[in-house]
């Protein structure tokens, strides 16, 4: 699908670099030779000012890209120097092959602790894929030698002591300015942790056969801003509110009128044709206030809840629901309604507090929220993003948002799809209201549930990139509102 880029994990990518040195005529060297090139070049346009480099190399095929890297940068007339750890002696017949180069190029090496060369540039080609576990004590002390000098950090492939996986680091791991990666994205590196080590990431395909992919499946798409042209189609000329649907929100308790009213607002800001909204009858008055186009109903029963599902397309409940007998009683009627829902805040903790299998839902947790949704403790979801989704996504037999800085979206059957948008700023109460108004406009739409959750949560995210240029500290959810209109229109979009 357009807009769709595949990543891989650390499996997939080893059988990747095996096909493409068997495409290449077999000799890994080729490809080994290339990767240095590249991460050279990439070195050279991100810092051509750079006259001091250090290659810190790792006993493995990693550390072999970094002394091809370090031979090139030796022969352009740079000061380079390559350390590594005594241990870290060149282990594999390629690594040794491209450190015997560099050093008859007339390359030094230096041996840490006891000597840290300082450069311009620091080279991360200590362990890149080869590392699933901590690091040990020497590494490190390394990792915190490369973290703790002043220069910025270029990573090869992968920053050392990430896992390319999880996105999480069992220990310490090196923190890049940049990181550089080879023949395909991987996974693990777009979510969680991993967004606070790889700086900005870059990928080089190293011009490896197209067969090379033939085989391989993906574990995941990277989502990127072209998609949203794939969902959000222009409207015929010919339409009427209806075909753009009818959406219900459902929230707001005493005390929480906030939440409800972001969502709504949201709604129609992406494109919502009809929308209802039931809270509660004190708020009634600011909402219409704010935003008179919402069919603002005050419902303080069961009673009064039930026609509103007439002719709804899609129900959003759990912005400011609370999980007293009102709330209880609203998520009740909107379960048993047999209309595609959006679950998020207080519905999800109702539905944690006795887990069942749902129809025909999309659940948007924050890590705390898809903790108590499988039972764990928070870390546990940190430490790897896409299992907790998936697990989410399984038990309740639903699709799956797991939000957070790189958001990941599943189903079961569905390969996950990762954002590549969003911004820290976005950390703030609120914003997850709106995001639940996004997805119930879509879905109401007609977009299946995993389209519906993709594309709001790529919309949301980008209108939050927007948003952020005058600033993240201090972004408010309602910020997001004029973005939504002009993004959920890309073929209006230069």
């Amino acid at each position: 699908m357009y807009g769709l880029l595949p990543l891989f994990d650390t499996h997939a990518a080893r059988l990747l670099d095996a096909r493409a040195t068997a495409l290449l005529g077999g000799d890994g060297y080729v490809l080994m030779q290339r990767a240095g090139q590249a991460a050279w070049q990439h070195l050279l346009q991100h810092w051509p000012a750079a006259q001091r480099v250090t290659v810190v190399c790792g006993p493995g095929n990693n550390g072999g890209d970094g002394y091809v890297l370090a031979r090139l940068a030796h022969r352009s007339g740079r000061a380079v120097k390559v350390l590594h750890l005594a241990e870290h002696v060149p282990g594999t017949a390629l690594s040794q092959r491209a450190c015997t180069d560099y050093v008859a190029a007339g390359g030094e090496i230096a041996i840490f602790p006891d000597a840290v060369p300082q450069g311009d540039v620091v080279v991360d080609a200590l362990f890149g894929i080869g590392l699933s576990r901590p690091p040990d004590a020497f590494a490190t002390a390394l990792i915190d030698a490369i973290n703790g000098q002043p220069a910025p950090v270029l990573a090869l492939d992968v920053p050392s002591g990430l896992d390319a996986d999880k996105g999480s680091a069992p220990g310490k791991a090196v923190v890049a300015s940049r990181t550089l990666q080879f023949i395909a994205r991987h996974a693990g590196l777009w979510t969680g942790e991993a967004l606070e080590h790889t700086g900005e990431l870059a990928l080089e395909g190293l011009e490896v056969p197209g067969e090379t992919f033939s085989t391989v499946e993906s574990s995941a798409s990277l989502l990127t801003p072209e998609a949203l042209s794939y969902w959000l189609l222009p409207r015929r000329r010919n339409t009427h509110k209806g075909e753009s649907g009818r959406a219900l929100c459902i929230g707001g308790d005493h005390g929480h009128g906030g939440a409800i009213l972001l969502c709504a607002e949201a709604a129609l800001r992406s494109g919502a044709g009809l929308l209802s909204v039931a809270t509660r009858e004190s708020h009634v008055p600011a909402m219409l206030a704010r935003r008179p186009e919402a069919m603002v109903r005050g419902v303080e029963s069961g009673d009064e809840l039930k026609p509103l599902f007439s002719g709804v397309g899609a129900i959003a409940i759990g912005p400011g629901l609370g999980k007293d007998d009102w709330g209880r009683a609203m998520l009740k009627l909107a379960l048993a309604a047999g209309k595609p829902l959006v679950l998020d805040a207080d519905a999800l903790n109702l539905i944690a507090a006795e887990p069942h299998a749902l129809a025909d839902a999309i659940l948007t947790p924050h890590p705390g929220e898809a903790a108590r949704l499988l039972g764990i403790e928070t870390a546990e979801v940190q430490r790897d993003r896409f299992a907790a989704a998936q697990a989410i996504a399984e038990r309740y037999q639903t699709v799956a948002v797991l939000k957070g800085a790189g958001t990941i979206i599943t189903a079961p059957g569905q390969t996950p799809r990762v954002l590549g948008a969003g911004n820290p700023g976005m950390a703030v109460g609120g914003m997850g209201d709106v995001l639940t108004g996004v997805i119930v406009a879509l879905r109401a739409s007609g977009l299946s549930a995993f389209d519906a959750a993709s594309a709001g949560a790529l919309l949301h995210s980008l209108a939050g990139d927007a948003a952020a240029e005058e600033g993240e500290r201090g972004l408010l959810p309602s910020d997001l509102f004029p973005h939504l209109r002009r993004l959920a229109n890309p073929e209006a979009i230069d």
